[in-house]
């Protein structure tokens, strides 16, 4: 939705009819519904909620879903062109609008395609055959004799036709979604598992595309929120005065701890909140960032979730040829969005209006309105895509600054994060400690696996909401992200084995997902683990891997990988004196045990002189089933990589008693393009299958294989991430 302001008549207008479709339900007037007499239907179950026909047939697709940069805006008109026989050029796609767009959950887990676009496929689909059955009516034959294609129905024999926009004139569908409507057979796709350009690349090119952060509405004040000198502060009073001098000052905006400039050019807010003089009280309950992990392991258990039990893995272990332990840890990662989180609002007559770069703007919209004690009906939170993302960053925060600021105003905010605002007050993805067990009995086959995830305790409801916590205001405190247990299970086959998360009572910082959450930690132990087990059994990796997999899909995988990559076996690279060695290591995982496949081979060089690791060249297979955009779908592939070869070589919080030090991309550096590894990909289209998640899964094999590879370089095993050069020389030291 290129211009998130539309209103409702500019919509309805712009469409060139009401939301279409035919039952016998009459077309009200557009002023009528523009005042709000019906609301366009917005329950998962109806085919009006996702879709409405125009009079000049162009078909308008309506998705909970949204585009975080992951193509998903043009996927989604792939699924619609095909399903519904409409041409690409006659779809508009509007996404994450409350007031307009069905609930589909929030925008994460890889769902978007997998879950959204296949209920937009269904109500298609619906839709398609309902079309046909009206013109089959009306001309009084049997719908087998007719045919759907560009946007029109059609006799099989003969030249009649009928368009859609003539089919359903001014009335809407009023139609339940049909779980059971034929979709339509994959060998007649006309654009899905096509490379189609995706639709918002040009316009991000030449600069002309508007992110969260270039957009505007009339009348808007800015405004910066003055930040507590320490996370737990109290604010004890400010001075005023201290910006008298600032010449378009509008307001010093102070609710309980929370406090902020508002002037009538951003620069102004941002001078104001330089020289405003305020005083906090002290605080430092933070641990020690020195000793983590045994604070870590010192948190009260709140419980015990047993994520897989087979056999007798405890009683077994002791009985094993060869036992093999390991301690992994990954440290407290930021989401580094590259644009800091950015959000307007506007306060009127009880009405709260929020554009955000929210992935759930559903439950932001419920956040908001508890928030301020406000019927959910008064609250509309309206998606505009953000420069960056990566999961629930500080875009809810900053939405919760502005409409906080805007109800204080009675105008519309515009509240723009700086970069220390992002680093220091996003929520981050908490730190994992996980314990490794397993024993091996005398051919080499693991009898006995053990494994141990400290986690917090965490919820599937939304992130508090730093500004509502400030002000006082009503909001939930929960511990959150929920869902991090997925991939604490192997898709391996033992006949022992037993796992289990320690669900903590509480963790260091407000904890978020982020990219992979969870996922990409209990696969690194779990595939690092893996490496070491083989090495054990003096086994070459995907031999040991394949010999414990019962899966035809995961063995394909492993088979296409080994090919791309051109694997040889383990090298025996020069493991004393100077200079860099090279290595390479493997990982695999099913994607939470019921969904994508994705194997990588990561080839490393490290310094021994400096601990320096350089990632040269990565090679992916992924099988996601049906593959939508093959071109998405790659580049995806490749912004996992790369995001996680610098999770994994560069990015960790650090922090003091009081506050998170790390607040510029000095101290929390990120990879450059000098160190950005050369990609190879492989896909396996199933046109046939269900398509699977991609925006995430290949996130969760990359530290595994990094860590892998050092040990085939230079003979020492890295368990912590990041993995830093004081720590690689450390281990070469040790080794």
């Amino acid at each position: 939705m290129r211009n998130p302001t539309l209103s409702r008549r500019a919509l309805l207008q712009a469409g060139g009819s009401l939301v279409v479709t035919f039952s016998l339900a009459p077309m009200l007037e557009r002023s009528a519904l523009a005042a709000g007499a019906t609301a366009k239907p917005l329950a998962p179950g109806e085919v009006d909620s996702f879709l409405a026909i125009g009079a000049d047939g162009t078909v308008t697709c309506y998705s909970g879903k949204v585009d975080l940069g992951t193509g998903v805006a043009t996927a989604l008109r792939q699924i619609v062109a095909d399903e519904l026989a409409v041409g690409l050029d006659r779809i508009a796609l509007i996404t994450g609008d409350t007031l307009l767009t069905p609930d589909q959950g929030v925008t994460s887990g890889s769902f978007s395609i997998e879950n959204g676009g296949m209920q937009i496929r269904q109500a298609c689909a619906t839709a398609r055959a309902a079309l046909v059955s009206e013109a089959a009516r009306s001309w009084k034959v049997a719908a087998s004799e007719l045919s759907a294609a560009d946007g029109m129905v059609r006799a099989n024999t003969g030249s009649r036709s009928v368009s859609y926009a003539q089919l359903v004139g001014g009335k809407r569908f009023s139609l339940a979604l049909d779980p059971k409507a034929p979709l339509l057979a994959p060998s007649r796709y006309r654009f899905v598992g096509k490379p189609v350009p995706r639709v918002d690349i040009p316009g991000k090119v030449t600069g002309e595309f508007t992110f969260m952060q270039d957009f505007r509405v009339p009348g808007m004040l800015h405004a910066r929120v003055v930040r507590p000198a320490a996370i737990g502060a109290r604010l004890l009073a400010v001075d005023e005065r201290s910006v008298n001098a600032i010449p378009d000052l509008v307001k010093v905006v102070r609710q309980g701890n929370f406090l902020a400039v508002v002037a009538r050019s951003e620069w102004g807010a941002v001078k104001g909140a330089k020289l405003l003089r305020a005083t906090w009280s002290e605080w430092s309950d933070l641990p020690d960032q020195s000793r983590l992990w045994e604070h870590v392991r010192a948190t009260k258990v709140v419980r015990d979730d047993v994520t897989s039990n087979v056999g007798h893995a405890e009683q077994v272990l002791p009985q094993a040829a060869t036992h093999a332990s390991a301690t992994y840890d990954f440290a407290i990662h930021t989401h580094g969005s590259i644009g800091p989180s950015c959000a307007v609002a506007d306060f009127r007559d009880g009405k709260l209006t929020s554009w955000s770069a929210s992935q759930a703007t559903h439950n932001l919209r419920k956040q908001l309105a508890a928030m301020f004690s406000l019927p959910l009906a008064d609250v509309r939170a309206i998606y505009v895509e953000g420069a960056g993302c990566y999961g629930r960053n500080g875009h809810e925060d900053a939405a919760a600054d502005a409409a906080l600021l805007a109800r204080a105003l009675g105008k519309p905010v515009r509240v723009q994060w700086m970069r220390a605002d992002e680093h220091g007050w996003d929520p981050k993805g908490p730190p994992t400690l996980i314990d490794m067990q397993a024993g091996l009995d005398a051919r080499g086959n693991v009898m006995a696996w053990h494994s141990q995830f400290h986690i917090p305790q965490g919820v599937a409801g939304p992130v508090a909401l730093v500004a509502a916590d400030l002000a006082g205001l009503p909001h939930e405190m929960n511990i959150s992200p929920g869902n991090i247990l997925n991939d604490t299970g192997v898709p391996y086959v033992f006949p022992n084995v037993l796992t289990v998360a320690h669900r903590l009572a509480d963790t260091p910082l407000r904890p978020s997902w982020i990219r992979s959450p969870g996922r990409m930690q209990n696969t690194f132990a779990n595939e690092a683990f893996m490496d070491e087990l083989a090495i054990a059994a003096k086994a070459d990796p995907f031999e040991f891997r394949t010999r414990h997999l019962r899966d035809p899909r995961g063995e394909a995988v492993l088979k296409r990988l080994q090919a791309l990559a051109r694997w040889q076996g383990r090298g025996t690279p020069e493991r004393t004196g100077p200079g860099i060695a090279t290595g390479r290591g493997v990982a695999y995982v099913k994607y939470e045990l019921v969904r994508t496949y994705v194997g990588i081979v990561a080839t490393v060089e490290v310094d021994r002189r400096t601990g320096a690791i350089r990632v040269s060249h990565c090679a992916v297979v992924q099988d996601c089933g049906q593959v939508i955009n093959p071109d998405g779908t790659r580049n995806q592939i490749e912004g996992n990589v790369l995001q996680t070869v610098s999770r994994t070589l560069l990015e960790q919080v650090k922090f003091n008693r009081s506050r998170v030090t790390t607040l510029d991309w000095v101290s929390y550096p990120i990879l450059t393009f000098p160190q950005i590894p050369a990609v190879d990909i492989e896909l396996i289209d199933r046109p046939t299958e269900k398509p699977w998640g991609v925006g995430e899964c290949a996130a969760a094999v990359v530290p595994a294989a990094i860590s892998n590879a050092v040990f085939d370089a230079v003979g020492v095993r890295l368990r912590s991430v990041p993995f830093l050069p004081d720590k690689v020389l450390a281990a070469l030291k040790g080794a």
